[in-house]
């Protein structure tokens, strides 16, 4: 029950984030992107903000023996640097910077903008898809600890 709370509670903070910040806007989004015509640098300021709290949150974690609402921490692998991390990374950025959205901010512009949220969602989900279809492992797949 607490595991959901706390999700939920962060969740809600994260979305209200992005509304705050002006991160649900597509335009200003690209004008972030955008370095050589009308650049919006009020972006940046949000992603530096938002570093302060997260490095706060590490050194707080690395004193933890466990989370508060779960067994152990879930920590990401420190895999090499692959060509199909980089190309996904790629196709990230390509696709924020055409649609001025990404998942986090599309799925939090459901309250503000449902067309543009419905759109973007859409064809992220076929992304998906293809993805799906073009990667399917030879092996069993290490299962994602939720």
């Amino acid at each position: 029950m607490m595991r959901g709370v706390i999700g939920l509670v962060s969740g809600l903070l994260f979305g209200a984030g992005l509304a705050v910040s002006g991160m649900l806007d597509p335009v200003r989004v690209r004008s972030f992107l955008d370095l050589f015509n009308a650049w919006d640098p009020t972006l940046a300021f949000v992603m530096g903000g938002a570093m302060i709290p997260m490095a706060i949150a590490w050194l707080i974690q690395r004193r933890m023996a466990a989370p508060v609402a779960d067994a152990g921490f879930h920590l990401p692998d420190t895999d090499p640097i692959t060509p199909r991390l980089l190309g996904g990374s790629a196709l990230f950025g390509i696709g924020w910077g055409l649609g001025g959205l990404c998942p986090g901010p599309a799925l939090a512009a459901f309250a503000i903008n449902p067309p543009a949220a419905v759109v973007f969602t859409a064809a992220m989900a076929v992304g998906f898809a293809i993805v799906w279809a073009l990667d399917r492992p030879s092996g069993p797949r290490t299962p994602v600890h939720a």
